[in-house]
């Protein structure tokens, strides 16, 4: 276990509460001062060899001014003082002109020295090992020849973030992320086929050291080499029983972003006034939660210093609600949940999700799959695409199974899945008991990116199949 000593510097503390008072005295009505370092590191192996070492730190100060509706912004990447100041009195200028009058925030008063919570902090752990950790992840996939290329790899983030604001908050926090990954290419004649396998989470290496790093690799091998015999799928609507991650993907691209109450109050989004309508099927329920233990999109606070919470968007099939900044909580008359997000110390804070899921039903795997006729059960998404203005849902999955008569019959190539969101939501009959999460990134825009996690149960819905290889 690391020592524990506080994240603060008490000169960092002083330069912030300076800029929040400059701000304060040019006007802004609220103002906010956030400073961020960000450690990364990263180790990645090619067949054997070490192929890449990253190691960085950046860092910086964010300074925000809210004047008549509008917030203004000044960045710097120095802590110097008055480097800082100016910044700050750069944002009390750009809050300066049309805003929505009359718009009063809501901010959290936070205060307090928040450590990670992780058993075995990444800086504890020398570097050999971390890189050993690639290297094992990367030798375990050496079982068959037509393995034609692997890869192993660990990364690890350890962020901090200072917040102080004019209401009051003098809040310091932490957040450590630590990822594994195999990846196998198998190759028979002409054709390729990929898999992948390793944990991601908000611990610390204790997600490396309690792992089965063999297994890990030697199931992304094996699984890449039965893929080599899938056929190509079907197409056409029918019934698609969605593994943790395909649901998931439905859960943030087509009703996640959605649900982000800046398209709500720029009117971008189908779930517009949607509050109250009927969704899904009865046995539907989605929410985002920050507060998930362990969990890759978890959090303690955005970066607006909000505490994390869980926001149920769908109840029994019922539309419930939207994830908020402060903006958008007072512009729509709601609460702050906590989903004010940054990707770094120079970007502006959007709505942005956390880990977004849908909720368990009361079906075993086993048994949901013996009770469909005709189907095709997903294994693992490769990417999915978001439309929160027209509510509809694209993905392409990895690979899958054919199920007939209650059994998997035989292993089938990547495929897409496109429907309406709503359609396919309203068409669920069955989800399992089980819910997975799966962690990830999450752009906005072109240039924003956030770690998310996505998940639910296995869901047996109505889809559109088609776009074999």
């Amino acid at each position: 276990m690391m020592e524990s000593v506080s994240l603060k510097s008490d000169a960092a503390q002083d330069v912030l509460h300076a800029a929040v008072d400059r701000m304060t005295e040019l006007g802004a009505e609220f103002a906010d001062a956030r400073s961020q370092t960000v450690r990364v590191l990263g180790a990645s192996t090619v067949n054997g060899d070490l192929k890449q070492l990253v190691q960085r730190s950046t860092g910086g100060v964010c300074l925000r001014a809210w004047s008549g509706g509008r917030w203004g912004y000044g960045t710097v990447t120095s802590f110097d003082r008055e480097s800082v100041l100016r910044a700050a009195e750069e944002a009390a200028a750009n809050a300066k002109g049309d805003g929505i009058p009359g718009l009063e925030l809501e901010p959290s008063v936070g205060r307090g020295d928040h450590r990670a919570k992780v058993r075995i902090h990444p800086d504890s752990v020398d570097l050999d090992e971390k890189i050993a950790a690639a290297m094992d992840l990367d030798r375990a996939q050496v079982i068959d020849d037509r393995i034609i290329n692997r890869s192993g790899a660990y990364s690890e983030e350890v962020k901090t973030n200072t917040l102080v604001n004019s209401a009051g908050s003098d809040l310091t926090w932490e957040e450590v992320r630590t990822i594994c990954r195999a990846m196998s290419i198998a190759a028979d004649g002409q054709r390729m086929e990929q898999y992948y396998d390793g944990p991601d989470s908000t611990l610390g290496f204790e997600v490396v050291r309690d792992a089965d790093l063999e297994a890990i690799g030697r199931t992304a091998a094996s699984e890449a080499i039965v893929t080599l015999s899938a056929d190509r799928p079907p197409s056409g609507a029918m019934t698609v029983i969605s593994d943790p991650m395909v649901s998931g993907l439905l859960a943030h691209e087509a009703m996640g972003h959605a649900s982000e109450g800046d398209e709500i109050t720029k009117k971008r989004s189908f779930l517009t006034g949607a509050v109250g309508r009927k969704v899904a099927s009865d046995i539907v329920t989605m929410y985002d939660d920050g507060t998930v233990p362990g969990a890759h999109g978890s959090i303690q606070f955005d970066d607006e210093g909000t505490p994390a919470s869980r926001v149920a968007i769908i109840d029994h099939g019922e539309y419930k609600g939207y994830m908020h900044s402060l903006e958008t909580a007072s512009r729509l008359g709601a609460t702050p949940t906590g989903n004010g997000r940054a990707e770094n110390s120079g970007k502006r804070v959007w709505v942005r999700m956390t880990n977004t899921f849908f909720g368990p039903g009361e079906w075993d795997k086993d048994e949901l799959i013996a009770d469909t006729k005709e189907g095709i059960l997903c294994d693992k998404m490769l990417n999915g695409m978001e439309d929160p203005v027209g509510g509809c849902f694209e993905a392409k999955c990895l690979r899958g199974y054919l199920v007939k008569n209650g059994e998997i019959v035989k292993p089938v190539q990547s495929f897409t899945l496109t429907g309406k969101s709503i359609d396919i939501l309203s068409s669920v009959d069955a989800l399992s008991k089980e819910v997975v999460l799966d962690g990830g990134m999450c752009g906005k825009g072109i240039e924003d990116w956030v770690r998310v996690s996505t998940g639910g149960p296995y869901m047996r819905a109505r889809m559109i199949v088609g776009g074999g290889q």
